[in-house]
C-alpha cells in the first residue's frame, strides 16, 4: 500500500478538475496562460509540483518554470490537433481511463474506498476525468503524428557519433548478451482434470446466480483479480486466440464455458463491447505443477546441456531443437531486454536471480539449470549461455551503434518537434502571466505573445 500522505496527493492530481472544484481557503485560482482556447491555472502548475514531491523527484531540476513550459507545449499540441480534426476514439479514452482508474483502485485498497474518500462513485470520478485524459491522448497523438516519419540513416548515425566532441561520448557501463533454452515441466493429467473441474463448479454456482465479480476476487489467480476479473477494454488481437473467441461469442451477461489457454483455464463474462473492443472479466485457475514434473524438466536440461558441450552443438541451433520459449528459440536463445528493445543488458537491468547466474559464468559458458517464472507466471527450467560480456567504455560505433542510432533518432525527432513549435506558436494566440517572465524558457513564450499584441 502507498503511504497515506502520498495515497492523497496522488488521488487530488488523478482527479484535478474535482480537486479544482474544492475550497481552498483565501487561496484563488487563476490563469496563468492561455494557448488558443486552452487554458493553464496555477492550480495546473501546483498540482504538477506536488506530484514531483509525492514521487521523490526533489532532487530534480524541475521547476515551476519547466513544469509551466511543459504545460504550454502540450497545450500547443492539443490546440492543434483541434485545427487537423485528430481524435481519438471513445474505446481508446475508454480503455486508458479504466487502467488508470484501476491502478488507484489499487492503491485505495477497494472501491469502495475509494469511492470514500473521493466522495463520489466510481462512475462519476470517470465521467469527471474523462475530458482532461482525452486532452492528454489528443496530445500524445498529435506528437506521434508530427515525428512518425522521422529516420535516420548510418550516415546520421556517423555524423551524429563525429560531431559529439571526443571528451564528451557518453560512457557505456558494462553489458552482457545472454541466451537461453527453457523446459516447461508437463501438467499431470490428474491435476489438469481437478483444475478444470473447480472452475466447472464456479461456472456453475455463477449461472445459479452467485456473482461473477465476487468470486473472481475470492478464486481468481490473476492479477485481475483485485478488480472482479476486468480487464478493461482490449482488441481481439490483445488477447491470447483461445480467450478472444470465447469472450468476443458472448451475449449479454452469459458465461462463457471453461476453456483453456497458455495461462491455464478460464471462465469469461461480457462486461460491454464497443465495435472491435470489449471490456471482459474472467476467473483464472492455473493448474499446479507438481515437484516431479519440475525435476523432469531439470532433469532434461542437465541432458541438453551435456549434448551440446559433448557434441560441439552451436547454442542458437540447440535453442531451435529443445526450448520451449517461442520467443527466444528462433532467434538464437537471445533474451531481449524490454527497456532498449535490444538484446544487451546492464547489470542494473537484471533481475537479482539472473544476475547472480550470469555473473558466475565465462563468456561462452553454459549455466547449470535455474529455476525462473514465465512471462506467463509458470515455473519453469532453464538454462542461460553467456554469450558476450563488455567492458566500460566510452561510446563508439563498432560496439554502441544501436544506441547511438536511438540516441540520433531522439536528437532528429526533437529537432523536428521545435521547428514545429516555432511554426505554430507564430500563428497561434499565446497570453503567459507577466509573474513567469523571469523564467528562462526553452521557447520565446513572451516575445511570441508580445509580438502579436504589438501587430493589432
Amino acid at each position: 500500500m502507498t503511504k497515506p500522505g502520498v495515497f492523497i496527493i496522488l488521488l487530488f492530481i488523478l482527479f484535478s478538475d474535482y480537486a479544482k472544484s474544492q475550497p481552498k481557503g483565501k487561496v484563488i485560482d487563476q490563469v496563468v496562460a492561455v494557448v488558443g482556447n486552452n487554458l493553464i491555472l496555477q492550480s495546473d502548475i501546483d498540482n504538477e509540483m506536488e506530484q514531483v514531491r509525492a514521487q521523490g523527484h526533489d532532487s530534480l531540476p524541475i521547476s515551476k518554470c519547466t513544469i509551466l513550459e511543459e504545460l504550454l507545449f502540450q497545450k500547443l499540441l492539443t490546440h492543434q490537433a483541434e485545427i487537423d480534426s485528430i481524435t481519438v476514439s471513445d474505446a481508446q479514452v475508454t480503455g486508458e481511463l479504466d487502467q488508470r482508474m484501476r491502478y488507484y483502485i489499487a492503491q485505495a485498497g477497494s472501491e469502495k474506498k475509494l469511492e470514500e474518500f473521493m466522495g463520489k462513485s466510481i462512475a462519476e470520478l470517470k465521467a469527471e476525468y474523462r475530458d482532461d485524459l482525452k486532452k492528454i491522448l489528443l496530445a500524445k497523438t498529435m506528437q506521434n503524428k508530427i515525428t512518425q516519419d522521422v529516420k535516420v540513416t548510418p550516415a546520421d548515425v556517423r555524423s551524429y557519433y563525429n560531431l559529439l566532441p571526443k571528451d564528451s561520448l557518453p560512457i557505456v557501463n558494462s553489458e552482457v548478451e545472454i541466451c537461453q533454452i527453457t523446459k516447461r515441466p508437463p501438467i499431470n493429467q490428474e491435476v489438469r482434470l481437478a483444475t478444470r473441474e473447480r472452475l466447472q463448479k464456479l461456472r456453475d454456482r455463477i449461472v445459479a446466480g452467485e456473482d461473477f465479480a465476487t468470486l473472481a476476487v475470492m478464486y481468481s489467480e490473476d492479477g485481475s483479480s483485485a478488480y472482479g476479473g476486468e480487464l478493461g477494454f482490449k482488441s481481439r488481437n490483445e488477447l491470447v486466440p483461445e480467450f478472444a473467441a470465447a469472450g468476443f461469442s458472448l451475449q449479454g451477461k452469459e458465461v462463457s464455458p471453461v476453456i483453456e489457454s497458455q495461462y491455464g483455464f478460464h471462465i469469461i463474462q461480457m462486461i460491454e463491447r464497443r465495435g472491435e473492443q470489449a471490456n471482459l472479466r474472467h476467473i483464472l485457475l492455473v493448474p499446479k505443477v507438481l515437484s516431479s514434473d519440475l525435476l523432469q524438466a531439470q532433469q532434461y536440461l542437465d541432458s541438453v546441456k551435456l549434448v551440446i558441450e559433448k557434441e560441439k552443438l552451436d547454442f542458437s541451433q540447440a535453442a531451435q531443437k529443445f526450448s520451449d520459449d517461442n520467443e527466444t528459440k528462433f532467434n538464437g536463445g537471445r533474451l531481449i531486454n524490454q527497456s532498449s528493445g535490444t538484446t544487451r543488458f546492464e547489470t542494473s537491468e537484471m533481475d537479482a536471480a539472473l544476475f547472480f547466474t550470469i555473473d558466475k559464468l565465462k563468456v561462452g559458458e553454459i549455466s547449470a539449470p535455474v529455476k525462473y517464472t514465465t512471462s506467463e507466471g509458470k515455473q519453469a527450467y532453464r538454462i542461460l549461455y553467456l554469450k558476450e560480456r563488455t567492458e566500460p567504455h566510452k561510446a563508439n560505433l563498432k560496439e554502441d551503434y544501436q544506441k547511438l542510432q536511438n540516441i540520433a533518432l531522439i536528437v532528429k525527432q526533437q529537432k523536428v518537434m521545435a521547428n514545429w513549435v516555432k511554426k505554430k506558436m507564430a500563428l497561434t494566440y499565446i497570453r503567459v502571466d507577466d509573474s513567469y517572465k523571469p523564467c528562462n524558457f526553452k521557447y520565446p513564450w513572451f516575445s511570441n505573445a508580445m509580438d502579436k499584441a504589438d501587430n493589432k
